[in-house]
């Protein structure tokens, strides 16, 4: 995502839109970046992803409803890596969530160096598919997802998906 909050894709030299559907200039309502922090315990899991809902819903972000349920799921999902993998060496996390005009992302970083992998799916465990769900929702969806060390020494995992219904591949 450019930092004009377009997707993969749109060259800034063109506006990123045929003359047609170009906006006009300055942000929409929904636009804007929050963030948030919460412990690093289990019930910070539900706690966000309440937050991120109710965000959207107060922003008037125009989000599908499929697109919502996949990004509640990768809060879900990256909130619960955190609290479980992270929190020896960091007792606290931070949500993001960035409005463009035609992308949401959702991210958490947290200040274990860890670099978490997806794992490939193993019917033998009860867990460790968390990374693997989150990014097939997210290219499902038609998004982009990473890891990403911070400054500090931490790392932020985050997800990208395009407000538009959800593209089937």
């Amino acid at each position: 995502m450019d930092d004009q909050g377009r997707g993969p894709g749109l060259r800034p030299e063109d506006g990123g839109e045929p003359p047609s559907e170009r906006r006009p200039p300055g942000p929409l309502p929904y636009e804007g970046v929050w963030r948030f922090t919460a412990p690093a315990v289990e019930a910070s899991v539900p706690q966000a992803r309440h937050a991120v809902r109710d965000l959207l819903a107060r922003q008037g972000v125009p989000v599908p409803d499929d697109i919502v349920q996949g990004l509640l799921l990768i809060v879900s999902e990256l909130v619960t890596n955190a609290v479980r993998h992270a929190a020896v060496l960091s007792p606290t996390l931070a949500v993001e969530v960035a409005v463009g005009a035609e992308w949401v992302r959702v991210s958490v970083e947290d200040n274990h160096p860890y670099r978490p992998t997806a794992l490939e799916t193993d019917h033998g465990r009860t867990g460790g598919r968390g990374l693997l769900l989150v990014r097939e929702i997210t290219h499902e969806a038609g998004g982009v997802c990473d890891v990403e060390h911070t400054a500090s020494g931490g790392k932020v995992i985050w997800s990208a998906l395009p407000l538009a219904t959800a593209r089937m591949r």
